[in-house]
């Protein structure tokens, strides 16, 4: 059967699982009665929750006895080791572009990725049924990005498609019938060229691992397409690491293709096929499966290093193991480790005690999903705010840029660009008007200045701004950037919060937490209106006299408290806090419980 490998790449939201799941109904991968969830594609809980893609996923569709193989990435750049290894799995990517928004920051990252590989791009500019929409504006951008990147004559001479994915269509003209998506799946077919099969067919078996995954019944699976030969069930292979070293020799037990939204065992693997492989024990992402006679490994992407690090360790406050059942630093290391197996963008390292591990990744986004998946299996931890990783280059301390894009009201860009700029010591490169009473601004900002800095952002522009951010080079450290401005509260007793004293307190700051929750001896409660940090005793209750008077025992009524996001907690925090995060809290808490301690520490420091 003849074979076509796509990838559908774009920004996050722009629609590219949407579309996915409208190709597998058109190309007859679902029954017409057959009951599928919406954005099938997103089958883990927090995708649904967040609408996010976190996973690159395969699938296959069948078009005029083609076989299509499409894998559906995510757009968030904290997720881009996926795409950077699915790219060298394909022969051709639809690149999705929102007709209103144009080219975003992650469509600039994944087609650089996809254009110095050599792929020649489909342009679809979707969602241009909008009532902003601006198609040919939106082209317009696209070849300006291809000519800035570096595309050479042929990818430039794209082809281009107008297209609403939600509502099923795609056409080549934008006044089209309008009608289904077959001239889209026909364009694939013509322009993306067949995997190199027939003439691969006779040689040695090769395949390169892309991404790693587990079966609770067959064990560890590695995903990738067959660059060469057949492989048949039950035969044995060898996995060589990148330079070439033999890692384990072993039998393949099952071999496993998508075929719509599932996975099938099938009997062999023809060159050009994407598969999943089990029976191996140590191979992992990168490594080169091939027959024994091979002695070289397939050239693997190098992958982008990480930019920030966070330190995970065991919940040693006054209320661990209240709720979780995944308590010891032993348990931890292991779920981290397996981890770091699985996602090559995470590097997990072991600290001197042995109670914390620093783990190492793209940015807050993957770190909060992390924590979150870990929550969600009973793990307790204690977790630091994120720190930005450095590198010495020719002696002169490197630290990470982002360039950030943001879309945002007229009225707001003025405090956008004093934060951005004065406060945070990012560079404005351009500002432009982007529609009706909307300013694009784009600046490249140290990574250490947007730790924390969404949630001001969205206070800052009543939540109608748009950030993206992606990264952008290493420069030289630019000096200080100060932190959180304002002090915390802090409780100095143990025991269950009171109305009553969180009433009287209420001038002081205000509160995270409400009455009847569980507090304990140096957990932040609330934050101060002045700059220094204040303890504050949560519990004192109302001294009772046998004295009543009219009109003094009315009911307090506190002012509701502020609840933290995970993410939100996490940028919140200042280096001598940690949040402690339990399947069922999420608590703000000095380093060093104990107030002689705290002083001790800072006057070390």
């Amino acid at each position: 059967m003849d074979l076509r490998n796509i990838a559908i790449i774009a920004h996050v939201d722009h629609g590219k699982t949407t579309l996915v799941d409208e190709m597998l109904k058109q190309s007859g991968s679902f029954r017409e009665n057959q009951a599928v969830a919406e954005r099938a594609m997103d089958s883990n809980d927090l995708e649904r929750e967040r609408g996010i893609t976190i996973l690159a996923k395969a699938t296959s569709v069948e078009w005029k006895g083609i076989r299509m193989n499409i894998v559906d990435t995510p757009g968030h750049a904290d997720f881009g080791g996926e795409v950077e290894r699915i790219l060298s799995m394909v022969d051709g990517v639809v690149l999705l572009v929102d007709a209103a928004e144009g080219p975003m920051p992650q469509t600039k990252f994944v087609t650089s990725k996809a254009l110095a590989l050599g792929l020649r791009p489909i342009v679809v500019l979707n969602k241009v049924d909008k009532g902003d929409a601006e198609p040919d504006r939106a082209l317009d951008e696209v070849f300006d990005l291809f000519a800035n990147l570096g595309a050479d004559d042929d990818q430039l001479d794209f082809p281009a498609m107008y297209a609403s994915g939600r509502s099923g269509w795609a056409d080549m003209e934008l006044d089209g019938p309008r009608k289904d998506l077959s001239a889209l799946l026909d364009l694939i077919v013509e322009h993306v060229p067949a995997p190199r099969q027939v003439e691969a067919r006779g040689e040695p078996f090769r395949m390169l691992a892309t991404t790693l995954g587990a079966d609770p019944f067959i064990g560890r699976l590695l995903t990738g397409r067959v660059e060469a030969g057949t492989l048949k069930v039950g035969e044995t292979v060898k996995a060589l690491s990148r330079d070439g070293t033999k890692i384990e020799q072993f039998r393949a037990t099952k071999i496993l293709a998508a075929r719509g939204l599932t996975q099938e065992p099938i009997e062999v693997a023809e060159a050009g096929d994407i598969v999943s492989l089990a029976g191996m024990t140590k191979a992992t992402v990168a490594d080169t499966i091939c027959a024994l006679e091979v002695e070289d490994a397939i050239p693997a992407q190098p992958i982008d290093p990480p930019t920030i690090t966070v330190t995970f360790g065991i919940n040693d406050s006054p209320l661990a193991g209240k709720d979780g059942k995944k308590v010891q630093s032993r348990v931890i290391r292991d779920r981290l480790m397996k981890e770091a197996e699985s996602n090559v963008a995470i590097k997990v390292t072991d600290t001197p005690g042995g109670d914390a591990f620093e783990v190492a990744g793209r940015g807050e986004l993957q770190m909060g999903v992390l924590i979150e998946n870990m929550r969600r299996e009973g793990f307790e931890l204690s977790v630091s705010r994120p720190q930005v990783l450095f590198q010495e280059i020719d002696g002169v301390r490197h630290e990470p840029i982002e360039e950030v894009t943001i879309d945002v009201d007229d009225e707001y860009s003025g405090v956008v660009i004093e934060k951005l700029t004065g406060v945070r010591k990012g560079e404005m490169t351009e500002m432009k008007p982007a529609g009706a009473g909307k300013t694009r601004i784009i600046a490249h900002v140290p990574s250490r200045g947007l730790i924390g800095y969404h949630g001001e952002f969205l206070t800052d522009t009543r939540g109608t701004g748009v950030l993206n951010r992606v990264f952008h080079e290493w420069a030289p450290h630019k000096g200080e950037i100060p932190g959180r401005r304002a002090g915390v509260l802090i409780s100095m007793e143990n025991g269950v919060s009171v109305a009553y004293a969180i009433f009287n307190l209420e001038d002081r700051g205000k509160f995270f937490i409400g009455a009847q929750e569980p507090v304990y001896q140096g957990m932040i409660i609330g934050e101060h209106s002045r700059e220094n940090d204040l303890e504050v005793n949560p519990l004192k209750g109302k001294k009772l006299t046998n004295v009543r008077a009219s009109g003094t025992d009315e009911a307090v009524r506190l002012t509701t408290p502020v609840r933290m996001s995970l993410e939100e907690a996490i940028a919140y925090i200042d280096n001598d806090e940690l949040v402690e995060v339990t399947p069922n809290a999420i608590r703000l808490r000095k380093r060093h419980l104990d107030p002689h301690e705290r002083k001790r520490a800072s006057r070390a420091a």
